[in-house]
């Protein structure tokens, strides 16, 4: 199973602006530019893409070890708090913090709290910043 997205940049790091899209046509030619990401000039950026794409795979992810503890979760809403930050090595991800306030009818903390563990090891983008990425760059 493979999903496509797309980016377009026109121009230097500081003064460009770019697009990004995906094959779906759920985001398509979004803005994004250098103030977008650094600043505060509004728009979205690469981080809170990821940010979101992780909230919502956990959201799922978690409907899922609910419903195998028993449960049926009436709404998962699921807060990403990406921490993006210069560091020696340059600008990194060094966390990413996920809030999760489940509403789930009878739950008790002893089956619920297993459930809440279990997207670390059975969500797909738990692990969305260690994947072998390859890449393939040539001239236009």
């Amino acid at each position: 199973m493979q999903r496509r997205a797309s980016a377009q940049w026109r121009g230097g790091l500081k003064d460009g602006k770019g697009t990004v899209s995906t094959a779906s046509g759920a985001v398509k030619n979004v803005a994004y530019s250098f103030a977008m990401r650094f600043g505060d000039e509004p728009g979205t950026n690469p981080e809170e893409l990821v940010a979101a794409a992780h909230a919502a795979c956990f959201s799922m992810a978690f409907s899922n070890e609910l419903g195998q503890a028993g449960y049926h979760p009436e709404s998962i809403e699921t807060k990403a708090t990406l921490d993006f930050d210069k560091t020696d090595a340059g600008w990194s991800v060094k966390s990413i913090h996920l809030a999760v306030p489940p509403r789930v009818p009878s739950a008790d903390p002893p089956r619920f709290r297993p459930a809440a563990e279990g997207p670390k090891k059975n969500s797909p983008t738990w692990r969305p910043l260690t994947p072998q990425i390859t890449r393939s760059a040539k001239l236009a």
